[in-house]
């Protein structure tokens, strides 16, 4: 499992921050997709807008424990684009 967390040349801190952030931007994707489905801001059920977001912001953190592309293993180096 490469770039995964449970490989020991991945720094576990910038992996964690690394799932953090897409955790929260997938949160808040989901939260967009919700409120964007209902008709009108008043007919929003919050309470599952909410737990929906929430939910895919765990899906994401899941997901990532097989690797991610932006953390890098030590001794990697970035390419220069």
């Amino acid at each position: 499992m490469k770039k995964s967390v449970f490989n020991e040349t991945i720094d576990t801190k910038i992996w964690m921050k690394a799932a953090g952030i897409r955790a929260v931007k997938t949160m808040a994707q989901s939260l967009i997709a919700v409120i964007g489905a209902s008709t009108t801001i008043g007919t929003v059920d919050w309470k599952v807008a909410i737990s929906t977001s929430c939910l895919a912001a765990i899906l994401s953190i899941l997901t990532s424990i097989s690797g991610l592309p932006e953390v890098e293993e030590h001794g990697e180096e970035k390419e220069e684009v």
